[in-house]
């Protein structure tokens, strides 16, 4: 991606992963940290100053970005997730390659004037209405990694396989994709396989492809091996949704005698660079399972609670081996701050105590941890020969003035939103200055157009 070739940084404050340290000097060449100086007092000469409090860049482990497009109209009236997805579908029904562009190039904007760095999009949305795949096969996955470069952030597509509408307890196969589920559908694992490996991302810095399984309910055991064998040959990362309801895994039990986890397990989706996304929904072996295995698990709480799904055992997953990162996923919000602030309170309503995690460890939820979800585990660290993604939090806004700076990141987590975010650095690059995008001049207007483009 385009990088600032040498750059420096003197940040008021930084949050080195266990301390709030002030005056620290970063020195960026070629997109990466070329050296850390702490105990810079004032901005060094030729230096950039970045006012409050700088984190590493944050990860959005779990994105869907065409669902950028449903904010505040499904909240309309009462109903489940199954009539939430009624609506979806439509919105869905209506892409283009151009329209879902210009959504996701405003989306991607929206999440770096959020302080996110980095972004996993679990991409179905596949081919034309009604399944015919587009001239190119690939329109709509290079869309989103052209949305992506041209709002100034990283993408990990997380290509998705979906052959199937829901499980059967007569046919292995699943039942067969309904009309609006048809552009989902490449046909076979083989077949996806295959349309995806001809995926070419020109600047592995910016984007990286990745696999997904959408669900168990999406795709038959007999496909699921092919999908981790073509992310094992490839070293990629491997997302997969997994028990946000209920529903899937009284189905999954009643098809195939076991949780949607043992499933996964027993075909070899499983393992350390696996992603497991909501995981609502377990039982303790399916936890014991995932921790085992070192699978990550994505928690996504502004939209589980939207969608009323529950509330996800990421206190036990943790405690079992599952490393912990954070996601957007319907976008009802796009604020990774509230997402890790959301995974300790819920937990405490849940729980009725307080303290399950620490703010160190939430920030590193949505930072580090999230960054390896995405195949880069060389980003989240405000370290030499780390990337030179930042993200600085004003400490003198209205939700944050008042506490000492050392409680930084306490502030960051338990205070602060995306409104406090005033600069996002990417590669080295100032893609948010004071609070202003860089490249994309009028992200209010770019999301509104993009919106309105979509409604019937």
């Amino acid at each position: 991606m385009s990088t600032a070739g040498a750059a420096t940084y003197w940040l008021e404050h930084a949050w080195l992963g266990d301390r709030v340290e002030p005056g620290v000097t970063v020195e960026t060449a070629a997109g990466r940290i070329a050296g850390v100086r702490t105990g810079t007092p004032a901005t060094p000469p030729g230096a950039t100053a970045l006012r409050g409090l700088t984190l590493p860049g944050l990860a959005n482990a779990h994105s869907h970005a065409f669902h950028r497009a449903l904010r505040s109209e499904v909240q309309v009236g009462s109903g489940t997730f199954w009539t939430w997805r009624d609506v979806m579908y439509r919105t869905a029904g209506r892409l283009t390659p151009d329209t879902y562009h210009a959504l996701a190039r405003a989306a991607y904007a929206e999440m770096a004037l959020a302080g996110i760095t980095a972004v996993g999009e679990f991409h179905y949305l596949h081919h034309a209405p009604g399944g015919t795949p587009y001239s190119d096969p690939n329109a709509m996955g290079e869309a989103l990694m052209a949305a992506a470069a041209e709002a100034g952030i990283r993408i990990t597509l997380l290509d998705t396989l979906y052959l199937s509408s829901g499980l059967s307890a007569t046919d292995p196969a699943g039942e067969p994709p309904t009309p609006e589920q048809l552009r989902f559908s490449d046909g076979t694992a083989d077949a996806w396989a295959e349309r995806v490996s001809a995926l070419r991302t020109p600047d592995p810095d910016q984007a990286l492809v990745g696999a997904a399984v959408h669900s168990v309910r999406a795709v038959p055991p007999g496909q699921l091996g092919a999908v981790a064998a073509w992310a094992e040959a490839r070293s990629a990362p491997l997302h997969v949704h997994l028990s946000e309801q209920t529903a899937e895994n009284d189905a999954c039990l009643a098809a195939h005698g076991r949780t949607p986890t043992r499933l996964l397990a027993d075909h070899g989706v499983l393992g350390p660079r696996t992603t497991a996304v909501h995981a609502t929904h377990l039982t303790e072996e399916d936890i014991a399972l995932l921790g085992a295995s070192r699978t990550g698990t994505c928690m996504c709480p502004t939209t589980e609670r939207d969608l009323a799904d529950g509330i996800g055992p990421a206190v036990a997953l943790e405690a079992a081996g599952s490393p912990l990162s954070l996601g957007s996923d319907s976008h009802a919000v796009i604020d990774l701050l509230e997402e890790a602030r959301a995974m300790e309170l819920d937990e405490r309503l849940r729980t009725r105590k307080r303290g399950h995690w620490t703010a160190a460890a939430l920030l590193r939820a949505a930072s580090g941890t999230g960054h390896a979800a995405l195949g880069r585990p060389d980003a989240g660290r405000i370290e030499q020969g780390m990337l030179a993604d930042l993200t600085t939090v004003a400490l003198d806004s209205v939700r944050t003035a008042g506490p000492r700076a050392a409680l930084g990141a306490e502030t960051a987590v338990f205070a602060a939103s995306a409104a406090d975010v005033r600069h996002t650095v990417v590669g080295g690059r100032h893609v948010v200055r004071d609070g202003a995008h860089a490249l994309v001049s009028d992200v209010p207007t770019a999301l509104a157009e993009a919106v309105a483009a979509l409604r019937p």
